[in-house]
């Protein structure tokens, strides 16, 4: 090749960096996804409805705040459990590092990490069957966001500007820049985690509402790849890390409505779903013998709160303790707080249980009684769940 072949070569590379190194500072500096944000005024950006990438946010997050609760599982848990209640804690920082999306694999991993980067003191951990799997979900929690304590900033501005060369991160900040973003809500960072519920409202009118959205999420709920037996053993090995840190853990099942549990009755998955409560129960027991301070409480099943009548029967639009059957809203969350650790508004007498070796067969056998019993006084609810189950996938 000759001299002027070698300085045309040199030059075309020498512009495809400049224009891609320009793309990635300029996605990097605009932040769409306030990938690297914390305590700036981007958090108070209106952002898009659906919320791109929660887990690069709050693990960067979580790591510059450092809070000493935080609050781990997946979109149940990242809209139900409120931020603002700081004086349960003593006045200490609040976190909910909760990500949509989340199996108990990517859970596994925020949870570590959130130990890595900060003290954290009491960790509130949310839990379901269907989504207890090690595979990685929708969240997609890669290895690339976390990391050990030392360092963590430094790869995390290169992830951050390697992502910066992407087509979408590009379009969502020429939108921002031209002012074309359809901005409606705020992000979850400027709740400390929780979702903003401006955006939950907007997205039900997408589903044309409640009533809309319920036959999708008991469909979603029972389809869950979980529980599978590699996911407690990740569990418990993880736990055994968290301990060694002196930590408070509070694990609990989610209180999904009563519907999602009869859908997982309906499904043949019920079974499977109590021999995992009492592996829980047995993981939770070993730690505590071994001076964990861990526990586990159940919210789910069918009681006072889970029961609340859906639109189906009762013609209202919205139900006070629930989006949906799948996602409760933070009042619920205050109660599960509030059973937890007390204070606040004392939860009904029937809602959490502590599990224990001493009361898991009684308290399993109770929560089979009342299912039956949900079956005959909830009649009408419990024949639309078995045609959801029953019919064509409904997807949106």
């Amino acid at each position: 090749m000759d001299s002027s072949g070698r300085r045309y070569l040199i030059c075309f590379f020498a512009c495809v960096f400049l224009v891609l190194g320009s793309v990635s500072v300029m996605n990097y500096q605009v932040d769409p996804y306030l990938l690297h944000q914390w305590d700036s005024p981007l958090l108070q950006r209106p952002r898009q409805l659906n919320e791109k990438l929660g887990a690069w946010a709050k693990t960067y997050a979580v790591a510059r705040y450092r809070p000493a609760i935080i609050y781990i599982g997946n979109s149940r848990t990242e809209m139900g459990l409120p931020t603002g209640v700081r004086a349960l804690f003593d006045g200490k920082s609040v976190f909910n590092s909760a990500v949509s999306g989340a199996s108990i694999g990517d859970a596994i991993r925020l949870a570590e990490h959130a130990a890595r980067v900060s003290r954290v003191e009491t960790m509130v951990w949310g839990i379901d069957a269907p989504t207890f799997s090690l595979n990685m979900g929708a969240a997609r929690v890669e290895d690339s966001l976390t990391g050990a304590e030392h360092g963590f900033f430094a790869r995390r501005a290169l992830v951050n500007l390697k992502r910066g060369l992407t087509l979408d991160m590009t379009e969502d900040s020429v939108r921002i820049l031209t002012g074309n973003a359809g901005d409606v809500c705020r992000s979850n960072l400027a709740l400390y985690g929780q979702r903003d519920e401006t955006c939950t409202l907007k997205g039900m009118r997408h589903w044309l509402g409640t009533k809309d959205a319920i036959p999708v999420r008991l469909q979603e709920f029972s389809d869950g790849q979980g529980p599978t037996p590699p996911s407690t053993l990740a569990l418990d090995a993880s736990i055994g890390k968290l301990c060694r840190g002196a930590m408070r853990l509070r694990l609990y099942i989610n209180p999904t409505h009563a519907l999602t549990m009869y859908a997982l009755h309906w499904r043949g998955k019920w079974d499977a779903m109590q021999a995992w409560q009492r592996g829980l129960v047995q993981l939770v027991e070993r730690h505590r013998q071994r001076g964990c301070d861990v526990r586990l409480y159940d919210f789910s099943g069918f009681n006072s709160i889970t029961t609340e009548a859906t639109p189906l029967v009762s013609g209202k639009p919205e139900m006070h303790y629930y989006w949906e059957v799948s996602h409760y809203r933070d009042n619920v969350g205050r109660l599960i707080l509030a059973r937890l650790f007390g204070g606040g508004t004392p939860p009904p007498a029937d809602f959490g249980v502590e599990l224990t070796q001493a009361n898991i067969d009684a308290h399993q056998a109770a929560t089979r009684a009342a299912r039956d019993r949900y079956r005959v006084e909830h009649a009408r609810e419990a024949a639309y769940a078995q045609r959801v189950l029953d019919g064509p996938l409904i997807r949106r």
